[in-house]
């Protein structure tokens, strides 16, 4: 009793800070009320109380598990020592007691007075305080600790194009210094990972191996962290209220295994940069599949050979590292003991353990697990739950909807993996020797060969930064005609949009006929300033090439609504882009909720590659920026309406395609271009 009120003394006069920690989401709330009553300085105060107070509670709520951990130990004793439940409950209400009074003194009162809603902490998790906190600085002209603020919030929501707006006015804002973006939530083990990456992909392995050693030691520690506010209260909204289970259930069945379910889930938190929604796969082991690699470059066999052996701990079959031990054992001198490092064999062994508890819980108890590791071997897994646990992985996703027209195309991903409805990804639309061919189209320029940089491609009405160019299937025919380009390219344009046409009708709606409603072939031009010459190299672009919105209805994100009226084209039903190419920088097709802000999905450019979605509500969409390089792509768009089908492709379709083929005059980029084709509007330049 003693060196528990030796502990309990010791945490109060730890406490991160003096006095009652007031509630964080009381903070916030009285924040965000004076940031609405326009009180900016008021506003500023509280929201940055309230961050602290969230950091303060967490770090409490750490030091006390881990204190508490180390004075009410389960230690354990021989099987004759005395009941054990008295040996186990014994243990359970003396760390109970000693984690109350601890949060306790460190809070300055209850810990159930601390306890936030589940959106207030998605609030806090995603750093949406920062979001108004930015505002609130800025009214007060305090232009760097707004941008410190718009950084911190825009790393973690990289996705939010309002703030990607604000953070390129800030950058051309004079005062504002490089140093003042800064993340104030910056997480040590990520910083030092990248950075070792970056050395180690230079070829500089020294400095490598001391950030990747930086980054396996913080990540170990936050993974610790993580693992330690697992052990809180177990909160769900979502379940009503019911009989509740007995006190074998409650342990074994419910709060405990949600624990470790909770505990085994951390690596995938560690692992996830801000700002992203994937996490890196095998963190933890790709550190010291690096760090062997760099220790060896360095001429370190002997720590080589110690993440060697650490690696084989995940994946003991690994022949290249089985390979690599021989020779680090050659190397060492054949007596040489190699052995895994002492903290990855810790990690590993009790990985496994909790492991084999959740899954003898799912099996015998019922429930679900999703394992976050692919190191998991196989005999850790039930018999009866090994084909559960298969489909739970990443599988080919095959199509449902009808039988595909062509064969080697794949539906790489569907409605289920985009987070929509109506969107699909074709992959192998068309070979590489395809993309190139019509990748010369883009390259000729109908007209005189005098070279100009007068360039009369139209200005996208989206960004200062490009202009565009189109052709369309009858404007192909057109100089093929005049000896301008290959008969053979304009025909492969023909065919590859009536291939597509056949992809997308077949799989949304077999049976029912798709008619072309426009057709284009799109290859923007950018330009730095409309009075110097062209340029493909545009770093730190942070614009949209096209904004967020629906093709067959005008979007109104205040009002969650989508109207279906002129200039809206209301008769298109589906749209696709075939793209020819992914040798530039941004470019990406992404889809969002109706406020045009939460993105859903990101589709990435590649050769052959056919996105098709349906056009209305359901499907906002927007492009990326370019900042190096061209984005080339045919878009399409379809109808089912006859009356609206596309005149001027059916007319391309009508050309005798064995008309004599003159002579093809190719010509070099840096010459005259032509404008758009009358019938081509804004909305259209996708």
């Amino acid at each position: 009793m003693a060196s528990l009120l030796c502990l309990l003394l010791a945490a109060a006069a730890a406490a991160t800070s003096p006095g009652r920690l007031v509630p964080y989401d009381l903070l916030y709330a009285d924040g965000v009320r004076a940031y609405f009553a326009r009180d900016w300085a008021r506003a500023a105060e509280l929201l940055q109380r309230a961050l602290h107070s969230y950091a303060g509670l967490r770090a409490a709520r750490r030091g006390c598990r881990s204190a508490c951990r180390r004075e009410a130990a389960f230690l354990g004793g021989p099987p004759g020592a005395g009941p054990w439940e008295a040996a186990l409950f014994g243990r359970v209400l003396q760390r109970a007691d000693c984690l109350q009074h601890c949060l306790g003194l460190r809070l300055g009162a209850a810990p159930s007075a601390h306890r936030a809603s589940r959106a207030i902490r998605r609030d806090f998790e995603q750093r949406e305080p920062y979001n108004y906190l930015q505002v609130a600085f800025f009214q007060l002209k305090k232009l760097d600790q707004a941008v410190s603020a718009a950084h911190t919030f825009f790393v973690a929501n990289p996705q939010h194009l309002q703030m990607r707006e604000d953070i390129e006015k800030y950058r051309r804002m004079s005062g504002v210094k490089s140093d003042n973006f800064r993340d104030l939530e910056a997480t040590p083990h990520w910083e030092a990972y990248e950075s070792g990456v970056q050395h180690y992909d230079a070829d500089q392995y020294p400095q490598a191996v001391a950030r990747l050693e930086e980054s396996l030691t913080e990540a170990l520690s936050a993974l610790e962290e993580c693992r330690a506010l697992c052990e809180g209260p177990w909160e769900d909204e979502d379940e009503e209220e019911e009989m509740q289970p007995g006190l074998y259930e409650a342990v074994a069945g419910t709060h405990y295994i949600q624990v470790l379910k909770c505990r085994q889930q951390c690596v995938l938190e560690i692992a996830t940069k801000p700002g992203r929604i994937s996490a890196t796969e095998d963190f933890i082991p790709s550190h010291l599949d690096l760090l062997q690699f760099a220790y060896d470059q360095v001429g370190n066999q002997a720590l080589a050979a110690e993440c060697a052996a650490s690696y084989l701990l995940f994946y003991p079959t690994d022949e290249p590292m089985l390979e690599k031990m021989k020779q680090y054992r050659t190397q060492l001198g054949g007596d040489t003991d190699v052995t895994a490092r002492e903290s990855i064999q810790h990690y590993v062994q009790r990985s496994l353990m909790e492991k084999k508890l959740i899954y003898y819980a799912v099996e015998h108890l019922g429930g679900t697990f999703n394992d976050p590791d692919l190191w998991t071997p196989d005999e850790v897994i039930p018999e009866n739950l090994k084909e559960k646990h298969s489909l739970l992985m990443p599988i080919c996703i095959c199509f449902s909807t009808g039988p595909l027209p062509f064969e080697g195309i794949a539906v790489t991903m569907d409605s289920r993996r985009m987070n929509g409805t109506q969107r699909v990804v074709f992959d192998r639309v068309l070979t590489e020797s395809e993309c190139k061919d019509l990748l010369r189209l883009t390259k000729v320029r109908p007209g005189s060969c005098r070279r100009s940089y007068g360039y009369r491609a139209r200005r996208s009405p989206h960004t200062p930064h490009e202009r565009f160019e189109g052709l369309t299937v009858l404007k192909a025919v057109q100089l093929a005609q005049n000896g301008d380009v290959d008969w053979r390219d304009a025909k492969l344009l023909l065919q590859a949009s009536e291939k597509s046409r056949k992809i997308i009708e077949s799989y949304f709606t077999p049976g029912k006929k798709l008619h072309f409603s426009f057709t284009h072939l799109v290859f923007p031009v950018f330009w730095r300033v409309s009075s110097v010459p062209a340029t493909w190299e545009q770093e730190g672009r942070m614009d949209l090439s096209h904004p967020v919105h629906a093709d067959n209805c005008l979007l109104d994100p205040e009002g969650q609504e989508c109207w279906r009226e002129p200039p809206a084209y209301v008769y298109r039903d589906y749209s696709g882009i075939l793209y020819l190419n992914d040798d530039f920088q941004g470019g990406g097709l992404f889809f969002t909720e109706m406020d045009t802000v939460t993105v859903t999905a990101e589709v990435h450019p590649k050769c052959g590659r056919l996105v098709a979605f349906s056009s209305g509500k359901e499907n906002p969409h927007g492009v990326w920026a370019v900042s190096r390089g061209r984005r080339c792509a045919i878009a399409l768009w379809y109808t089912h309406s006859q009356e609206h089908a596309e005149q001027v492709k059916n007319g391309a379709g009508q050309t005798d395609s064995s008309t004599s083929k003159p002579t093809s005059r190719r010509q070099k980029p840096g010459s005259d271009r032509t404008q758009h084709p009358k019938e081509l509007r804004a909305r259209d330049e996708l």
